[in-house]
């Protein structure tokens, strides 16, 4: 599988540190560093038979470190929470009169394609473990579940009070669950074709049998 040249890495690297201080840094670096010395050794040895010991000897640090920074061996893999806090973000910029459905769309599809194209290679390692680790399965659903909460609360905010939030919160459960559904069917074609575009394609699906109007509670 393809991987990130050396210059692709070190522009990534420089790009994430610009306007962070000193203390930040150095713990981005520590991470960086972590997560660089599981895929090698994954990469040599299988995900099974690296350990979290490993992992740590490899980056230089201690595994106590490792833990500070990462709740399991599954976390060092994938990515953190970021995703869905940048997700919310995209949304509240959305146009304030634009219905739920759409900004969500615009939102999740602007976030999937941000993380694609800036961490491809990357990307497409880690969704090879998830299809082959239940581990990394099973902590990737609880990322989802995280996701549908942040989503929900910021297309909440953006809805008003009288929004009905159930129907907010089935809206980002089903994209959210369509994307994942995107996913296995771009492993199980070899990673071939455009993710983005797959998604796109997807949530056209999903949008022609949902509502665009602003859900709403019903009145009594």
């Amino acid at each position: 599988m393809s991987s990130a040249t050396p210059e692709e890495t070190s522009a990534r690297a420089r790009a994430a540190e610009a306007g962070l201080g000193l203390r930040e840094r150095k713990k981005l670096r520590t991470r960086q560093a972590i997560r660089a010395a599981a895929r090698r050794l994954i990469d040599e040895r299988g995900y099974d038979s690296t350990t979290v010991e490993q992992i740590a000897a490899a980056a230089e640090v201690s595994p106590s470190t490792v833990f500070r920074y990462f709740r399991n061996k599954e976390q060092i893999i994938l990515r953190d929470e970021a995703y869905a806090f940048s997700g919310a973000e995209l949304l509240r910029a959305r146009p304030a009169d634009e219905p739920p459905l759409p900004a969500l769309r615009a939102a999740v599809s602007a976030t999937v394609r941000a993380t694609y194209e800036e961490f491809n290679a990357e990307y497409r390692w880690r969704m090879e473990l998830v299809r082959e680790v239940p581990a990394l399965r099973a902590q990737m659903h609880e990322g989802q579940d995280k996701a549908v909460e942040v989503l929900t609360a910021a297309l909440a905010e953006r809805a008003g009070p009288r929004a009905d939030r159930l129907a907010l919160r089935v809206m980002v459960g089903a994209m959210l669950g369509g994307l994942h559904q995107v996913v296995l069917e771009w492993g199980d074609q070899n990673q071939e074709g455009d993710l983005p575009e797959m998604f796109d394609r997807a949530l056209a699906v999903l949008e022609g049998g949902l509502t665009p109007d602003q859900p709403r509670k019903a009145a009594g």
